[in-house]
């Protein structure tokens, strides 16, 4: 079936069609690496790891790329805090990035290309904009020069005069326009800096995802995504610097933006205290939860972060996960599980993660009432299903017995459950109460069934 997406360029929903199938591209905006993530960076990430899923199983031969930003202003600020090398900061936060996208589940990307390492490139195209008439230089700083193109603001739908007034451009002297934007800055001694034509220095933010994009993906690419806070003045730039770089070609066809989290209604903000680390999470919940409390709104919505909310998707986890385990004498088929068409259809339909976990509910409740002709065939598709969001790829009993990153001794738990049946045989009832409530106190949920005593762990 094909993929509909929303561009955000022409601000329509269509069919997705890529220049060459053969060599479908996709490039996303990735991290600024200074200090840990919040959760809120994390949404894009995940939401895009499921698209990049859902166009492997149609374009095998996705490239995809999600960039490491790690020369900034708020890296230099964090080094001169710490009085050490900037790279003592970016691979600190870079190793906790990488760590932190892989506890969520998020594939890495093909290729994560890093700034430092693409200074060559950035000048080389710097130069192309200087000799077309796209940028100048002026006292030691080159910058781009919106006027020269015309389509400006065509991704945010506003003319540039309004996106100048309603953004902070930085108010400089040697600007021709106030909306002109870096492309090189000049370095004092104590900032990084490279040599460049226009003296030691180093580049501004926006150009450096062009290049990177370019020497990674081409010219033209198919699909590029971030959050809706990049949509301008990022990717607005990344727009103009690009397609005046490459003669006017397009920069990239489709444009996609993930909406931004909200902390019980309120926009997340160092200054509100409200701003949850993905690094902190991950180790007060279970990193499926947070996986799927991502996915549970569109992505093109805003969506808000609650304790409610966690505590709803580990209860939803927890029910999903109680079928496979009652269904866990049952073998599946060799190979690649199939995706049911009901989920392929929910997320080909612009990514609707949504209705795509509305579905495998329903293929819960089919498995959890399914007759020993069609067991099998239940918890395939639960499994399959899960599959392209990221979900339920766990064995249900490593699922109840981890609580998010807290330490559980399990032997020590499973001596304590012995020694409770067996003072469950000799009938001291008193004994085995006391040693549940030990369990308890421990954070351990006991199960006494047909197949025995199962135990999980609280999670929350």
């Amino acid at each position: 079936m094909p993929i509909s997406l929303y561009n955000s360029l022409t601000r329509r929903t269509g069919t997705f069609a890529p220049r060459d199938p053969q060599r479908v591209t996709m490039y996303v905006c990735g991290p600024t690496v200074y200090h840990y993530v919040h959760i809120g960076n994390a949404r894009g990430p995940v939401v895009f790891d499921v698209l990049a899923s859902l166009l492997r199983r149609h374009y095998p031969q996705l490239v995809y790329a999600r960039n490491i930003t790690d020369v900034d202003d708020k890296i230099n600020h964090a080094a001169k805090h710490l009085h050490c090398d900037i790279s003592a900061i970016t691979e600190r936060y870079t190793a906790a990035y990488q760590e932190d996208m892989a506890g969520l589940g998020i594939a890495p990307p093909d290729i994560e290309p890093r700034a430092t390492a693409h200074i060559g490139q950035i000048i080389t195209m710097i130069e192309s904009l200087i000799a077309s008439g796209h940028a100048y230089v002026a006292e030691g700083h080159v910058l781009f020069e919106v006027s020269t193109y015309a389509a400006y603001g065509a991704l945010s739908g506003r003319d540039t005069e309004e996106l100048i007034a309603g953004a902070r451009v930085e108010v400089a002297p040697y600007k021709k326009n106030p909306g002109d934007f870096v492309l090189w800055k000049p370095s004092t001694p104590d900032l990084p800096g490279w040599d460049s034509p226009w003296g030691v220095g180093r580049p501004g933010w926006h150009i450096e995802c062009s290049a990177m994009c370019e020497a990674h993906l081409g010219d033209t690419i198919d699909i590029h995504a971030g959050g809706v806070d990049l949509q301008f003045p990022h990717h607005e730039n990344e727009i103009a610097q690009s397609t005046c770089a490459h003669g006017g070609k397009p920069f990239a066809h489709w444009w996609l933006h993930n909406g931004m989290l909200t902390f019980d209604g309120r926009k997340m903000s160092k200054s509100l205290g409200n701003v949850l680390n993905v690094h902190e999470l991950l180790r007060q919940h279970p990193p499926e939860a947070l996986r799927l409390m991502l996915l549970r709104g569109h992505y093109r919505q805003p969506l808000d972060w609650s304790d409610g909310a966690i505590t709803q998707a580990v209860s939803t986890l927890d029910g999903w996960y109680r079928v496979l385990r009652d269904l866990a004498d049952v073998e599946l088929p060799e190979g690649t599980l199939p995706v049911p068409a009901n989920i392929e259809a929910a997320l080909c339909d612009d990514l609707n993660t949504p209705q795509a976990l509305a579905e495998l509910s329903q293929l819960a409740d089919a498995a959890r009432q399914a007759g020993a002709d069609t067991r099998r065939e239940a918890k395939a598709a639960l499994i399959g299903g899960g599959a392209l969001l990221g979900l339920l790829q766990q064995d249900p009993e490593v699922w109840f017995k981890n609580a998010g990153a807290t330490a559980v001794d399990a032997a020590h738990v499973e001596s304590l459950l012995e020694e409770r049946r067996n003072a469950r045989a000799a009938r001291d009832f008193k004994r085995a109460d006391a040693i549940r409530d030990e369990l308890t106190a421990l954070g351990i949920v006991i199960e006494d069934g047909a197949q025995g005593t199962r135990w999980s762990v609280t999670k929350g």
